[in-house]
Formats: C-alpha cells, structure tokens, sequence
C-alpha cells in the first residue's frame, strides 16, 4: 500500500475511531442487560413488547439498548452464535445510517440482523441488499431462526420467483434480495395495468452489503426492463466491415489515455468516400455518424477475452470489477450491435426500452440507507460527497496479522510471468495455499496453462454460477490448493484456513496461512485491498503480494510517459526494479486513476439526474392512477397508463439517441451537458399534452354501452413480452470523460 495513502488512511481511522465513542456507552448498556438467564418466554414477550412500542410510535432510539440485547441472546439460542463487541458496534452505526467498514471474516451478516430487527419493528420491511442471488438465499435461510424466533417473518427474493412469491417476500419483515433484483421488480411495477400485481411496499430502510461495490463501482449501472418490437433493420454488418479497413495513425488515432477512439481528417475522408454522405457531420448523418463511431469503438477498444467472450454462438460481457461473466448485461444497444456485427453474430438484443433506474437513484428512494464492506476508507470522500454517508471503521474483534509484501516491479510482461509462475510454484510446493487474481479472463487462462506446465494443479474461477464459485472459493484456503480467480470472484464467501479443517488449518497457519497474489494494479487502491483481504481473516496468519510490469495496461495508458523514465521503458531484465522513484510513480498514477474515474462518476450524474428527476415526476402520477388515488373510469384508467409507458419510452429512446452523439457538440464548441439538458427538458413538457390527447382520442372512439372491453383488439394491450438486464455505460464513461 502507498505510504501516503497508509498515513491518510491511518488519519481517517483515528477520526473514525472518536464517531465509536457513543457507540460503546450504547454497548456497555447492552452488556449490562444481560438476558442470558431468561426464558424463551420471556424473551419473546419482550419482543412483542418492543413491536407493540415502535408501532404506536416509540422511537427506536430509545428502543436500541433492548432491542440489540434481545436480539443477541435470539442469535445464541437458535444458532448458538454470540455476537461479538464489534458486531454489536458495527450495528448500532448500522442504524445509525453509516457506512460500516469491516475486515473480512467479522461476521458482517450477523452484525447486519441486529439494526435489521430493529428497524423491522415498525412494520414497514427491511431489505438488506445481498451481492447475488445465493447469498440473498443462504442469508435468509442462515439468519432466519433469529427473526423468527423473535415473532418477525424473514424473506429471499431471488431472479425467477412468481408474482406471488415475489409479493410473499417482500412482505416479510426482513427481505433478502439482490439490489439488481429489487430494481427490476421496481421497474416491473412502474409497468403494472393491476395494482394487484405490484409487488413492492413503499421502500423503507436498507442495508447495503458489499456496500462500495454498489455504492461506487456499479453505481452508475442503469437496470433497463425492454419490450418485444420489430427489428430495427440496423446496418451493424456494413459498419463493421467499414471500420476494419480503418488503419490506426492514418485513419483513426486514440484520446491521451486511450478512453476513446477517434477519426481522423484522412479517416473522414475515407467514410465519406466509401460511405456515399457527403459531410459526415452533416445533422442529416447523425444515425449514421453514431453507427460508425460505435463500430470503430467495437473494433479498436472493445477486446474479446477481456471484455466479453463468445460461448455457445452468444456474446456475454465480463464484469471489470468481478472478472465474471455479468449475466443478463448488454452495452447500450448501439455498441452491443456494432460488437455483435464484429463477431459476424446475429443481434437478439433489440427491443424497446420500457423503464431504467440506475442503482444510484434506486438507493435513493429508500428512506434510511447504510452499508458495510471492508474497504470503504479509501473511498469515504466519495461516499461523504454522492451519499452523504460517513465511513465508521469497525476494530476487528482480533488483531489482522497478515502481512502485505511491497510490490514487485518488472520491465516487461514476460518477465512478470515467468517471475509469477516460479513463484507460485515455489510457494506451492511447501503446501501453502495461494489465491491469484488476475486482470481477465484472458490472463487467467494464460496463467493456469503455465502452471499446468509447470506441473502446478489450480482451480479457476472466472464463469462459474455463484454456488459452485462460492464452494471453491471456501476451499482455496486448503493445504495445497491453488486458486485462480479473476479479480475478486468468490466475494461474500469466507476462505477459512485448511477449508474449515481445524486440524489442517493447523498445518497452514505453521506455513503462513493463505498467500494472497495479485498479477496486475488495479485502478482503485479499494480494488487492491479487496483482493489483499482475502488472507488474514480473525486474525489468521496470512501474505499478500502485487506483481507489476512496465507493460502493464493501467501503466501504458495512464502513465508511462510521465511517471516512468525513457531509460526503463526499453529496458529487458527478469529481475524486478528496485528503484523507489518506480514505485512512488506507480502509487502516482493510481492515484491519477482513482481521481478521474471519481469525476466521470460525478460528471455522468450531471446526464442522467435529470432523466431520473423526470422519471419520478411521471412515475408519481402512474402510481396514483394504478391505485385509483386519481378518480376516473375503467377505461379511462387502462387508456392513461398505456400511453403514459408509450410516451416514457419513446422519451427513453429520444435520450438514448441523444446521449449517444451529444458529445459531438462540443466540436461546436457548445456544452454537451447542457444542449442534453435544453433538449430532454423541452421533450419532456410535450409529454403531458401528448398524453391527454391520446387518451382523449381513445375514449371518443370507444363504445360507452359495454362494460368490459377487449384491450388487445382495441390496441392497448401491453408488450407480448419483457425481459430485463443491465445495460454497461463504460461507453458512455469513455465519450464523457473525452468530450464532456
């Protein structure tokens, strides 16, 4: 870890340590009401007595010391797991809507039921947000005893589940469920024509897990729900086969740090000529101009086995924080069919957007909202500046001992490799476990080939259902086992040493508990310490080391040419460079990194706060007429919510069309963020007469003699089908962060 970086961090900490001062009154007083020597009776009935207070409306503040009490002694009795000090402080900041930051292996999910309880007294539903749909299911299930035993109901809502499942779930007292989950319910309740079938009560208190996953990394993330329609008659193919004749330097060149492509003069030139349009930029060629900007940003940025793979004649995207296979996602739709035509693949991903909601904005709406994750300080300026949470770091309940080893740097990417294969295999053949991460699938491949011919056995996690990467990420701490994993696969899931084996964790603890490798620097120091706090959980022994190159894509892009002296670039050695001037230049551009990728974050909520401001504005209106809070006939109800969704999404497909080229404007040196204000503004104010008239036309057609009608034959019926996914702006990121 950089030495600057470990002094702020150690600056924050000690601040964070003076927020815990009220929080270890509140836990001396909950110690002090030992209930360890009551009934089942009487714990129950003390229990009832609290839900009886909150809900005649008793403060939970003043709630807090009995509640917690309760819940602890519930939490011993039924799973025989006392919680410890720490637990109980990080769940009194919990409900004291803080973002919680706790060293992997803490028990964050029983520190989580504690403020879970509380809240969930009022009767309004708790959702704590799981990582995935397993977790949401195996923390129900874990967790549940406690709730119940309590008098509370306890649900998972998982991806597949029934209306009436869903609504089932929902309705417990404590709910389980993915924050990708929780927003497509949303967005499939905002398309309701019964209020019957809505599924989602009112949003009332959240717990985030895994919070700086959601909360920064995948914040901006938009979840779409589409519907069925005719295909576009998109020319992807003839695009494609445009931008492969293009030549890097001559026909198209990239931005500084290679975050966009570009034409140039000569490549204007050469579209305009094989493409028949006259001036490319003419307003006439726009669709055309996005079309070839999306299929040169295909063919010269987007790469197969480090951005998505093909498999089984389909394109699937990776994750660039997990490293896994991101189901269900697609770029926006233009860069999705230009990639798509690369790869000579029909495109099955056209459809019409119905709804979006990033999961940003979705967090939003809840009320009351905190989080805990183990790497949260490096980010807390952040998290202070876009959520208004503070960071609280939690002591962990025994010393952390592992030890990070400074990074080795090399010249090239060949000498790292050869320099990571010995290494492993050294390491390996004294029975010490080693967990890997990689920067993608591609490397983990290579890598696990490597050491398959150094006659090395690893797993490799990289595509992988959650269950099954769970289970080999839970045996990576076993004598002997090797672990691939690309980036941080496996999150959520405790790597015990020996496998959960007291004896064999035993042995390992003697060789240096688990041997934490990274192969690459991350863009976030957050990143790094994710994969760092694989090891040394409650206190356990354990290592972590960084393997760096020259060649290296962060350093290329980001910073060869200024952090890196002319003298090492073409330098070839196989033992890493020990200069410290290196070092404190990789730690530089990192930094560089992380400061950028926090202002594209901050830039693109200038673009789609606006869309979400009036996304509430029609949604608020929906709602009231979905449950008759606005008096109007049967049909009348059926006509305005059908033409409200027809006018959002033809809204929604005006500003992605927009958003696609608005950063051209600045080539007329004109704002992009404000031209895509001036033009979704002046859109949206046509909605509402636009509405009134459709409505009004509909009605002066009907036959007023019947009392039921056939919606489908009269034209109003819904889309034939919907799916939903989660739509990969880093195009978007890239064009802002170039033009905005």
């Amino acid at each position: 870890m950089p030495v600057m970086f470990k002094f702020v961090q150690k600056v924050k900490e000690r601040f964070s340590g003076h927020k815990l001062k009220p929080y270890y009154d509140k836990l001396g007083e909950i110690r002090r009401m030992d209930v360890s020597s009551w009934s089942d009776e009487q714990l129950q009935s003390k229990s009832k007595q609290l839900q009886d207070q909150a809900l005649s409306g008793v403060s939970l503040d003043e709630l807090i010391v009995p509640a917690f009490a309760v819940a602890c002694g519930a939490a011993s009795r039924t799973l025989g797991l006392k919680p410890y000090d720490v637990q109980i402080l990080a769940g009194l900041a919990l409900h004291d809507g803080q973002l919680v930051e706790m060293q992997t292996g803490e028990g964050k999910t029983l520190a989580a039921v504690l403020p879970a309880y509380l809240n969930a007294l009022q009767g309004n539903g708790v959702h704590v947000l799981t990582f995935n749909d397993y977790l949401a299911e195996r923390d129900a299930s874990w967790m549940g005893p406690i709730y119940r035993y309590l008098g509370l109901s306890v649900g998972a809502a998982t991806a597949g589940m029934s209306v009436q499942d869903k609504q089932q779930a929902y309705a417990a007292d404590v709910t389980y469920v993915t924050a990708k989950e929780a927003g497509f319910d949303y967005l499939r309740d905002a398309i309701r024509m019964d209020a019957s079938e809505v599924v989602l009560r009112p949003f009332h208190y959240t717990i985030v897990d895994e919070a700086d996953s959601l909360l920064i990394d995948e914040a901006r993330v938009p979840l779409v729900i589409a519907g069925a329609m005719p295909s576009s008659g998109n020319d992807g193919m003839r695009m494609a086969e445009f931008a492969v004749k293009l030549r890097q330097g001559e026909h198209y060149d990239f931005d500084e740090h290679q975050r966009n492509v570009y034409l140039t003069d000569a490549g204007v030139a050469k579209a305009e000529a094989e493409l028949n349009c006259d001036n490319l930029y003419d307003s006439s060629n726009a669709t055309l101009l996005t079309s070839l900007n999306c299929a040169l940003h295909a063919e010269a940025l987007v790469k197969r086995d480090v951005d998505y793979i093909i498999r089984d004649g389909k394109l699937e995207l990776i994750d660039p924080f997990t490293g896994r296979i991101a189901e269900n996602r697609h770029w926006p739709d233009g860069l999705q069919a230009a990639v798509e035509a690369k790869e000579g693949l029909q495109s099955k991903t056209s459809g019409k957007i119905l709804g979006t909601i990033t999961l940003q904005h979705l967090l939003s709406l809840y009320p009351k909202i905190s989080g805990m994750t183990a790497t949260a300080q490096v980010s807390a300026d952040e998290f202070k500046d876009i959520y208004e949470l503070n960071v609280v770091t939690i002591p962990p309940n025994k010393p952390c001992v592992r030890v990070d080893h400074p990074s080795l740097l090399f010249t090239d990417k060949g000498a790292k490799h050869r320099a990571l294969v010995k290494e492993i295999a050294s390491v390996h053949e004294t029975g010490r476990p080693i967990l890997i991460g990689t920067s993608s699938v591609e490397e983990s491949d290579s890598l696990a080939a490597a050491l398959a011919a150094a006659s090395v056995p690893c797993n490799v996690l990289n595509a992988k259902n959650d269950a099954e990467e769970a289970a080999i990420i839970a045996k990576s701490g076993q004598l002997g086992a090797v672990t691939v994993s690309t980036n941080m696969a496996g999150r959520g899931v405790d790597i015990r040493l020996g496998g959960g084996d007291p004896k064999q964790a035993e042995e390992v603890a003697k060789l240096g508990g688990l041997y934490v490798i990274g192969t690459h620097m991350n863009e976030s120091l957050r990143i790094d310490n994710q994969l760092r706090g694989r090891a040394g959980r409650q206190g356990d022994p354990g290592a972590s080391r960084f393997y760096v190159s020259l060649e290296d894509e962060l350093i290329v892009r980001y910073g060869t040419e200024k952090a890196i002296p002319p003298s090492y670039r073409q330098l070839k050695q196989d033992e890493p460079l020990a200069e410290s001037s290196l070092h404190k230049g990789l730690d530089h551009i990192q930094r560089i990194v992380m400061g950028q990728n926090f202002d594209i974050r901050r830039e693109l909520n200038r673009y789609s706060d606006m869309v979400e401001e009036q996304r509430r504005i029609l949604y608020g209106e929906r709602m009231a007429i979905l449950r008759g809070e606005i008096p109007l006939g049967a049909a009348e109800k059926r006509a305005r919510l059908f033409y409200i969704d027809k006018a959002w999404a033809d809204h929604l497909a005006y500003v992605s069309y927009i958003r696609e080229a608005i950063h051209l404007e600045s080539l007329a040196n004109r704002n992009p963020i404000d031209e895509f204000h001036v033009r979704i503004i002046h859109a949206f104010e046509q909605l509402p007469d636009r509405i009134d008239k459709d409505t009004e036309k509909f009605l002066a057609k009907l036959d007023k003699t019947k009392d039921e009608y056939d919606w489908e034959r009269l034209g109003l019926q819904g889309p034939a089908s919907t799916w939903t996914y989660i739509m990969n702006d880093q195009h978007i990121q890239k064009q802002i962060n170039v033009f905005g």
